[in-house]
């Protein structure tokens, strides 16, 4: 008997040390996520997080463009709950001349990668060691040295390649620390003791944060100093991009941030997974006064019966549709709000050049035109280069049209094509197209493609159906070969073509916009990373 019940509590010593070893497994396997924030500063301009990589990381698969164009897919299950938080504190740019006319602005961020892998100190010391040291060499050089030491109750890591860049690491426990700037690292370790306030304290991002959708597979928040800083960057940007002259830069790189930086308050991306792709989700919060006048005069049309969509060939690159209860007030308003939050000069030259701003569609007196159409603009692009153009609206005045395009002269006799009176500029650069009541206008190629797409019946059949404000539909040849070489092992020699749909409207609290993709933001910023050397 003695020996029995010594079998049977040794049974059940052994039944409860497996249970006991089997709970402590599924703990392993799915930990509780942790709060990255805790290891944000508080004046960090901008926040982007994963919660779990595999589970993101797969959704990047899972579409069309990936499965036709992949023969096989990594394995992600070794980063399942792996937890990945970019923080980013400050930006630095550098302008290099490339000839005497054009030159590149190089931006680089300064920022600290939290990865929180919930595995033993060991695991993340030999990923640091394995995957992040050959992903640095391979940037920086073979030839790069690396050197290690213990520091702060953790490992750091420091890559110095030869022409003098830098990479740091730190492990502590489960946790890596990856940044171009060791400085940046230091100040999120201090974050994370509580040494200083960290993002937790940001009564701003919390808010947002706390409201994120269940599907979520990714966050991202730029903060108000992050506007400022990325406003300065966009008109320095946008000037070397626009112009050559150097007047003309000047005025666009000053004024450009001004009106950013006056308008806009914050912003929050996040990720998510739909039936018809990836979808990322913008957020613009606006100031007050401006929110109130964008949602009162950029509302969309309460009924659409516009056919412009018909005119659309299936071939078209990109197009987008505005719908627009009043295309006039809402002019109005985007100028009067551009030039009330730049300073007075700046903003009486922005209204005296704002009647040339539709010029690329041959349109010289924007006023005149857009009071004369209905609630519907399509604009339509034929080429990669954006060469070949056109623009498709209902016309409710065709005199006050005509005047506004003074480029082409309405008073000679129109041909008679496709159904359509048609009229060229003296350069027959530009064409244009009445039939019924719909005006179709741009290069002479892309305007008769649109006529024999409405006549022939040729005209894109699935452009989505949306009450948005603005729909833009794009497609690209082999813009993902690099996302899914690394996503997978990519198909040879084979055409990869991938589409996107954008929809944009306003709120009270400022501008949404919803983008539905193959690969997402993330597959871009991913594409990106893999491209650089």
């Amino acid at each position: 008997m003695r020996i029995n019940a010594l079998k049977s509590r040794f049974y059940s010593f052994t039944l409860l040390f497996f249970i006991l070893i089997l709970t402590l497994f599924a703990a392993c396997r799915t930990p509780p996520p942790a709060d990255l924030r805790v290891f944000a500063p508080n004046d960090t301009i901008a926040y982007f997080e994963i919660n779990n990589l595999a589970k993101t990381l797969d959704a990047l698969t899972e579409n069309k463009a990936f499965q036709e164009n992949a023969k096989s897919k990594k394995d992600f299950s070794a980063l399942e709950n792996v937890q990945i938080a970019v923080i980013v504190t400050g930006f630095e740019t550098s302008e290099k001349q490339i000839t005497e006319e054009n030159s590149i602005l190089n931006l680089q961020p300064h920022f600290v990668a939290v990865a929180e892998t919930h595995g033993w100190e060991f695991q993340t010391l030999a990923l640091v060691n394995n995957q992040i040291n050959a992903f640095v060499r391979e940037r920086y050089g073979g030839d790069t040295m690396l050197e290690t030491s213990d520091k702060n109750g953790g490992r750091e890591f420091v890559w110095t390649a030869k022409d003098g860049r830098k990479a740091f690491a730190f492990v502590q426990k489960s946790r890596i620390y990856f940044s171009n700037d060791d400085a940046a690292i230091e100040k999120c370790l201090a974050a994370g003791r509580g040494e200083t306030e960290n993002l937790t304290k940001n009564e701003s991002l919390s808010r947002v944060y706390s409201s994120k959708p269940e599907n979520n597979l990714a966050f991202g928040y730029i903060s108000p100093a992050g506007i400022t800083q990325i406003a300065n960057l966009t008109g320095i940007s946008t000037a070397i991009e626009a112009t050559d002259n150097g007047d003309e830069r000047s005025f666009i790189a000053r004024v450009l941030p001004q009106i950013l930086q006056n308008t806009t308050k914050e912003v929050v991306w996040t990720m998510g997974k739909t039936e018809r792709g990836v979808e990322d989700k913008f957020l613009v919060t606006l100031n007050q006064e401006v929110s109130s006048v964008t949602k009162e005069t950029f509302g969309a049309a309460a009924k659409n019966d516009s056919n412009v969509i018909e005119f659309l060939p299936a071939d078209v690159v990109s197009v987008t549709v505005y719908n627009l209860k009043n295309p006039l007030i809402a002019w109005r308003s985007l100028l009067l709000v551009t030039a009330k939050n730049t300073d007075a000069v700046s903003g009486k030259l922005l209204l005296q050049f704002s009647g040339k701003l539709l010029e690329p569609y041959g349109v010289f007196d924007a006023e005149t035109f857009l009071g004369a159409i209905g609630p519907d603009i399509l604009t339509a692009q034929f080429d990669a280069e954006g060469e070949k153009t056109v623009v498709v609206v209902t016309v409710k005045d065709a005199e006050k049209v005509k005047k506004s395009i003074a480029a082409i002269n309405f008073k000679s006799a129109p041909e008679k094509q496709e159904s359509a009176d048609i009229w060229r500029s003296e350069d027959e650069t530009l064409t244009a197209a009445l039939i019924q009541n719909k005006l179709i206008l741009g290069d002479a190629e892309s305007v008769l493609k649109c006529l024999r797409a409405k006549q022939l019946g040729t005209n894109f059949k699935n452009f989505p159906a949306s009450s948005a404000v603005a729909l833009t539909y794009a497609r690209e040849e082999n813009p993902a070969e690099k996302i899914i070489a690394l996503l997978g092992n990519a198909a040879e020699n084979k055409k990869i073509e991938t589409s996107y749909t954008a929809e944009t409207g306003f709120t009270e609290k400022g501008i949404e916009r919803k983008i539905v993709s193959d690969f997402g933001l993330l597959g871009t910023i991913l594409e990106n990373i893999s491209g650089e050397n």
